[in-house]
């Protein structure tokens, strides 16, 4: 509006009227022309950018409040749809919802006395992400236990988790794994045949690392960055050789989850902000219940204590 304004009175004040022999009466015409002129410009063209800019204006509030409305919409009926889930699987209370994941990640470090010799040149090995948000993590080893009702429940529950798998017992089966990952889950390498790392020479330990590595981009498309060695046990040989195959972290755990009951690493045997929690495919036959049912547990416990499942790798 403003750019139109100045440039009608540019072009008014750039025309020069002489005197002439009509004298004052015809400067007085003149003028009046020249104000006739400028009034219909003024009506003529700066109304139509006037009503144009108010109908976009209003066009543009009214998409965003249908935005927002939408997503809102969304958001109670993907809420209504877990509470309905919930129910369905047994649970008594409806999981909680995590936040949005952190726009700026938590700095990663080897916890205390965990470190190998030069552990400022090998990838981190922690078993809580440090955040204050109310979260945990969970995690699933192997992949010996391939039960469809278990991906039923954690689709429809909505609940995050990360796996670490071993090709050993899960080559008889990668389709159940493909279904897994086309949820969202995030496939990691937990070496190929399981082995007691700490044990192996360090070519062997490489072996075991970058061949789960090379498997599982062959087999599922992506190659991974979290690598967690069996049992937990590892030397410096071990974060070498997962460096060289390409791992970027090694989480670890600060619980672990069956489903009975909840085993915790701290002095407190409690839950705290970013802690990690380990857990296994497992079924009836090593466990007394099925996965499941070990859902169930996990998750009694941690709604019960106001904590969310988050996933792992928003926080890394």
């Amino acid at each position: 509006m403003q750019l139109v304004r100045q440039k009608e009175d540019k072009t008014q004040h750039g025309h020069r009227y002489a005197a002439g022999p009509r004298g004052r009466f015809g400067v007085a015409v003149a003028a009046l022309l020249v104000a006739a002129l400028g009034t219909a410009c003024g009506s003529g063209q700066s109304g139509a950018p006037d009503k144009a800019e108010k109908t976009k204006t209003a066009k543009g509030a009214e998409a965003g409040a249908a935005g927002a409305l939408g997503a809102a919409e969304k958001a109670k009926a993907a809420q209504q749809a877990r509470i309905a889930a919930a129910k369905k699987w047994g649970l008594a209370k409806t999981p909680l919802t995590a936040p949005p994941a952190p726009r700026t990640k938590p700095e990663i470090t080897t916890r205390d006395g965990f470190e190998v010799e030069d552990q400022e040149e090998y990838p981190h090995v922690f078993t809580t992400v440090p955040t204050e948000d109310k979260v945990v993590f969970l995690t699933i080893d192997d992949g010996a236990e391939k039960d469809p009702e278990f991906l039923k429940m954690m689709q429809e529950l909505k609940i995050p988790y990360t796996a670490f798998l071993s090709d050993y017992i899960v080559r008889d089966n990668y389709p159940y794994f493909k279904q897994m990952q086309a949820a969202g889950v995030t496939l990691n390498n937990h070496t190929l045949n399981h082995r007691y790392m700490p044990g192996l020479s360090y070519e062997k330990q490489r072996e075991e690392i970058c061949g789960q590595q090379d498997t599982i981009q062959k087999e599922f498309g992506k190659r991974p960055t979290l690598f967690r060695p069996p049992y937990g046990n590892y030397n410096q040989d071990t974060l070498r050789a997962a460096k060289s195959c390409g791992i970027k972290a090694v989480p670890l755990w600060n619980a672990e989850a069956f489903p009975n009951r909840m085993d915790y690493r701290e002095w407190d045997r409690d839950l705290h902000p970013g802690d990690i929690i380990l857990t296994h495919f497992r079924g009836k036959e090593d466990w007394k219940g099925t996965m499941p049912d070990m859902i169930r547990h996990v998750m009694k416990t941690v709604t019960a204590k106001g904590y969310a499942v988050a996933r792992l790798e928003d926080y890394l």
